[in-house]
């Protein structure tokens, strides 16, 4: 894989670290006011627009829109179970597992899919 193929990927991890403390790290605080929490999300969610957008925009030059989508969506499934199990303390279960693998094997058709 060349750095054209590898830059937008990396950049989708991070954005995905982000995106995951905006969404979930809350939970870790709940007795804190919503409304601190939806603008604290707001700040966090701000730095993942800032490094999804250009991902996909520079990916768009060596990747799909489904491609990138997808690439997207498997790293999202990665950041959080590796989130949920170290900060949430929540276990992951088989029907997780199960999950996760039916969407990784949708993921291999986009990309190399029997058609």
């Amino acid at each position: 894989m060349s750095a054209a193929h590898l830059w937008p990927i990396a950049m989708l991890v991070v954005s995905n670290v982000f995106m995951t403390l905006a969404w979930y790290g809350h939970l870790k605080f709940p007795t804190a006011p919503l409304v601190i929490v939806i603008f604290a999300s707001w700040g966090i969610a701000l730095i993942e627009y800032m490094l999804a957008v250009p991902a996909n925009r520079i990916g768009h030059r060596v990747y799909t829109a489904a491609e990138l989508k997808t690439i997207q969506e498997v790293i999202t499934l990665i950041v959080f179970a590796v989130f949920s199990v170290t900060v949430l303390k929540e276990a992951i279960t088989i029907n997780h597992v199960i999950g996760f693998s039916l969407i990784a094997a949708g993921a291999a058709v986009i990309f190399r899919g029997p058609f």
